[in-house]
């Protein structure tokens, strides 16, 4: 059931793709940097269809990751690289919105969507994420890096193609995009971790936290850095609307407690509201 689950939400991820695409990039000929992106360029250029370019550019990625890369990597790859040129053969190339920068805001959350869903599934739809992955076995140059050049210089190429309204869009999808993958990537509902430093109400706290907010707790033996001397510092992971209670709470009892907070992606396991953490 997993496996299934897992091939239908890989399978909707890159759809996600083939959509934003098709119907909302393309169509105002917006390349938003990527393979896809270079698609569209080739295709204003030469009149080549989007899949057959995708397709033949995925391959060529497939090819040097074998090379340079290893077969774990190539195997990872495989599937979104033959699919999404199907998917963009099979998807309607139509414009749905007529607006260039409201069509290139819904495309954006939609790519982004798509390849934060294959992401999160193991997946990948390759294409330009292959030369960063080489360029970091090699040269130590970062993933990220490289792959922030390699959008850019996709982007650039609406100035020569399409023009300076199509270069600007692009940017703005790519900022659109990355945004959304990252959101969706590390989690919606975000917690919050909370330290909480008290010289002689600690215990207090604790016990007036997991009183008023039914929040477990652990305390950790720390060291001073100037002192050297042992303390106890105590950790909490709470939903970020119950911050403003746990400052009252703790302030209340200690003014001057050191506390310190720090936004985190997913919680596994436990339970906020009774477990100990």
């Amino acid at each position: 059931m997993k496996k299934i689950t897992r091939l239908f939400s890989i399978l909707a991820g890159l759809e996600l793709i083939a959509l934003s695409v098709s119907m909302f990039f393309e169509p105002h000929k917006i390349a938003a940097g990527g393979a896809t992106g270079l698609a569209i360029l080739v295709k204003e250029l030469f009149n080549i269809q989007l899949s057959w370019t995708l397709l033949a550019f995925n391959l060529v990625m497939w090819i040097l990751t074998i090379i340079f890369l290893d077969k774990v990597k190539a195997a990872r790859i495989t599937f979104g690289s033959l699919v999404l040129p199907i998917f963009l053969a099979i998807t309607p190339n139509i414009m749905v919105i007529k607006d260039p920068l409201l069509s290139d805001v819904i495309g954006s959350i939609l790519f982004g969507l798509g390849l934060s869903i294959i992401y999160r599934f193991g997946s990948s739809a390759g294409g330009t994420t292959v030369p960063p992955m080489i360029l970091n076995k090699y040269f130590r140059i970062r993933n990220a890096d490289s792959l922030f050049v390699i959008d850019g210089i996709v982007c650039l190429g609406n100035i020569l193609v399409s023009g300076w309204e199509q270069f600007f869009l692009a940017i703005l999808s790519v900022g659109i995009s990355t945004i959304v993958l990252n959101y969706v990537q590390t989690g919606i509902d975000k917690k919050l971790v909370v330290y909480i430093m008290s010289e002689k109400h600690l215990e207090p706290i604790k016990s007036q936290l997991a009183e008023n907010l039914k929040a477990g707790s652990t305390v950790f033996e720390v060291r001073g850095g100037h002192s050297n001397q042992p303390k106890e510092m105590l950790m909490l992971v709470t939903d970020t609307q119950n911050y403003g209670n746990i400052l009252d709470i703790v302030f209340a009892l200690d003014p001057e407690a050191f506390i310190l907070a720090d936004s985190i992606a997913e919680v596994h396991n436990g339970h906020l509201k009774s477990a100990n953490y």
